[in-house]
């Protein structure tokens, strides 16, 4: 019997349309539900307009820039919530003191330029900040990108795990994550919400994605190891900030004490599942 190739086939490990247009949609469905307060409110004064323009119809008028007033002020606010002017790295260049370290920052922006090419990431302003802790994020800031990495983590890592490190961030861009995972830090949201906003499970997915990408899920699976294996104190990665914007980070759990193997966003099981390939 002769083989017939599949022409609609997709590799698994490759993030598609559906999949990026699944998360924008997310992202803005939770975003209109973090205005529902307003919302509502402004639902309830149309009701009642509409209800006077039956005695007089110019009351309708009325409804209508409640509606048009109530539109505006929630696109604004959406627009704030996505990062679009830069908040997040902005925040987080005031967690940190740069490094001193002048051959960290080449090694840095070396390995993103060649990588970059490969994921088709562009316009990335790397920063090599001084903490003890091995972490990196990558965040909007404006029509590109900043990535923060640990000093620690650039001195320490090999290059393949360095490299997984770096694939994974990527791979954000890909699958189209990164600005839930922006968003969620940026919320005054409780930790539940946060992590509804963020997505469960979405690293490890990053996770697949880069580590197919760069064909060698090892490198990951040993920085994840790293991570997972640190003793993880410092004045940012114990702060109640770090708790709070957990989601852009590459180890989202440094701060915790025991590997929680329930949990698919967890250090050690992201390394388990990749060691399995």
């Amino acid at each position: 019997m002769p083989i017939v190739l599949d022409p609609t086939w997709q590799s698994p490990y490759s993030p598609n349309a559906e999949e990026r247009d699944y998360h924008a949609k997310a992202l803005k469905r939770y975003l209109w539900q973090w205005r529902r307060s307003r919302l509502v409110l402004a639902g309830v004064v149309v009701v009642a307009l509409l209800a006077a323009s039956f005695v007089h119809w110019w009351f309708s008028l009325f409804a209508l820039v409640v509606i048009a007033v109530a539109a505006i002020d929630t696109q604004v606010s959406l627009s704030r919530a996505l990062n679009s002017e830069g908040a997040m790295a902005t925040r987080l260049l005031d967690h940190f003191t740069p490094s001193g370290d002048p051959t960290a920052r080449v090694r840095v922006t070396t390995l993103v330029e060649r990588l970059g090419a490969t994921f088709g990431v562009d316009g990335v302003s790397s920063f090599v900040v001084s903490d003890p802790v091995y972490n990196a994020a990558l965040v909007p800031n404006g029509t590109g990108l900043s990535l923060f990495v640990t000093d620690a983590l650039v001195r320490d890592f090999e290059l393949i795990e360095f490299e997984g490190v770096l694939a994974h961030l990527f791979a954000r861009t890909r699958v189209g994550v990164l600005e839930r995972q922006v968003a969620a830090a940026l919320l005054d949201l409780t930790e539940e919400r946060r992590r509804t906003l963020a997505g469960s499970g979405l690293l490890y997915r990053c996770d697949e994605v880069g580590a197919a990408q760069i064909r060698y899920p090892l490198g990951l699976s040993g920085a994840l190891r790293r991570c997972a294996a640190q003793d993880a104190t410092s004045a940012y990665f114990s702060s109640e900030q770090y708790r709070s914007e957990r989601s852009v980070w590459f180890d989202a759990h440094s701060d915790r004490a025991e590997a929680e193997l329930s949990d698919l966003d967890d250090a050690t099981l992201r390394a388990m599942a990749l060691e399995e390939w």
